[in-house]
């Protein structure tokens, strides 16, 4: 049996939770003040999750990078190959905040949108 200690992040709390996990399966989660955080502890050891930051080329724009935001948290095993993605990636301006530049990235279900607008160099 395995015991891991998180903090979560869910809520200013902060609560010190521990998990006892035997392979993949939790056993116990304790020391959460709320539901949330139990979730969060479920989802850190069995599948963590991130919201990926980034920048993405852009041409003809007032800027050469934009800044990019993922729609919603992707597995965490999978940021590199995300990034491989959002590297390769070059947009023309001119580009509004929250459009959406990689669709469905990796089949997460989470789209790359822009995090600001940019305008196009006249």
């Amino acid at each position: 049996m395995i015991q891991k200690e998180l903090v979560c992040v869910n809520c200013p709390m902060g609560c010190r939770i521990s998990v006892e996990l035997e392979g993949d399966q939790v056993l116990s989660v304790s020391g959460n003040s709320c539901p949330r955080g139990k979730e969060y502890a479920l989802k850190e050891c069995i599948r963590p999750e991130r919201i990926l930051t980034s920048t993405v080329k852009v041409n003809g724009g007032v800027h050469r990078v934009l800044p990019v935001i993922t729609s919603k948290e992707i597995p965490l095993d999978m940021i590199f190959d995300a990034m491989e993605i959002v590297k390769k990636t070059e947009i023309s301006a001119p580009i509004h905040e929250g459009d959406v530049i990689i669709h469905d990235i990796l089949n997460t279900g989470a789209d790359v949108i822009a995090s600001r607008s940019m305008k196009a160099v006249h």
